[in-house]
This record gives structure tokens, C-alpha cells and sequence, in this order.
């Protein structure tokens, strides 16, 4: 288990004290928080899957359009704290609230429900932080009313795509194959 984070130099965490959150207006400024610390995705701000209506965007922009969603009460996902401090992110959300995730995709289906990113700081990597998010995740969705969860997954030797899990997490979940999104995402759903 790692020692250190990259908030506090001198903080252990134990993932048996996990809690997990849904990012609400209540809860956005941890959002907040865990992306603004160093090595956190604040150069996209879980934007990347999201409508922003222009290809191309500032960072400041960004954050300025994700708290937006988060005011409106627009799901985007849920937050891992141990003993009080944001730790972990996955953005899981109604597939509607994403842009275009594959081209197979069925924008007729309702109850669908998306997995598409996960944050996890380099040092609580590799101690079990993505898979309780996962489960987390899946838990949250279909308490939301999801029928369909869907990921978008790839090989753990993949180049890139790697912010989306891998694809070995979802198929031990039950999740199972339904195609490609490009030549490195694997399509998986799991229906409730």
C-alpha cells in the first residue's frame, strides 16, 4: 500500500474506510479539488466524452462547462473518499449525457447508462482503488435505474484509452462484449 499521495506527503489510506459519492452540487467542490491536485486530469475535466458543442476548448473552459452540468443536476459521476479525502473518480452517467461513444451505438435505447472515465492518483494505483470504483459505479447506476450499463474498455497493453479501465476489470463484473469503438475500445454492457 502506498505511503505517500500526492496531496499530503505524509498520509496513509485505508481501503477498507472507502466511501463512495455522487457528484452533486453538494459535493462538487471535492470534484473540484481532486482534479486541481497535482498529476489530476485538470486538462480535461472529464469533458472529453461530454458535449461541449466546440471541438476545441481551455481548460478553464472546460471546468467552467462540467460545473455547469454538476449545478444543473445533471449526473457525471462519483467520487472515492478514504477517511474524509477525495481519492478516486469515475464518470458514470445515462449515456445521453456523453456525446457519441461508438459507432454501433443505438441512440434509441433508453435506461442505458455509461462508464467512461476513471481518475485514480498514480499513488493509489494498482491497490484495488479502480475495481471498488467499479463496483461502486455499477451499483450507482442501477440505483439510478439503469437497465444497460455500457464501458468502453481497453486491452491493459494498450498505447491509450487507458483513463476508460480494462477490458479483464468489466468481463470479471459480468460485463460482456458487444463490439469495438475504434480499433482499441471494446464495447461492454452489462444489463441489470
Amino acid at each position: 500500500m502506498p505511503k505517500r499521495s500526492n496531496a499530503s506527503p505524509s498520509e496513509t489510506f485505508d481501503l477498507a474506510n472507502i466511501r463512495f459519492i455522487e457528484v452533486t452540487p453538494a459535493t462538487r467542490r471535492n470534484f473540484e479539488t481532486l482534479f486541481e491536485q497535482p498529476g489530476a486530469p485538470k486538462y480535461c475535466w472529464c469533458m472529453a466524452w461530454r458535449h461541449s458543442g466546440r471541438e476545441h476548448i481551455q481548460n478553464d473552459e472546460k471546468k467552467r462547462q462540467m460545473t455547469a452540468l454538476i449545478d444543473a443536476g445533471t449526473p457525471v459521476g462519483i467520487l472515492a473518499e478514504i477517511d474524509g479525502k477525495t481519492v478516486g473518480w469515475c464518470s458514470v452517467a445515462p449515456r445521453e449525457t456523453y456525446r457519441r461513444l461508438s459507432k454501433q451505438q443505438d441512440d434509441s435505447e433508453t435506461g442505458v447508462w455509461s462508464i467512461a472515465c476513471f481518475y485514480v492518483p498514480r499513488v493509489l494505483r494498482g491497490v484495488g482503488l479502480a475495481s471498488a470504483l467499479l463496483d461502486a459505479a455499477i451499483d450507482h447506476a442501477f440505483a439510478k435505474g439503469a437497465r444497460i450499463i455500457e464501458a468502453y474498455p481497453v486491452a491493459e497493453a494498450s498505447p491509450s484509452y487507458r483513463f476508460m479501465g480494462f477490458r479483464d476489470m468489466f468481463a470479471a463484473r459480468g460485463f460482456h462484449e458487444a463490439g469495438m469503438a475504434g480499433s482499441r475500445r471494446h464495447v461492454m454492457r452489462l444489463e441489470h
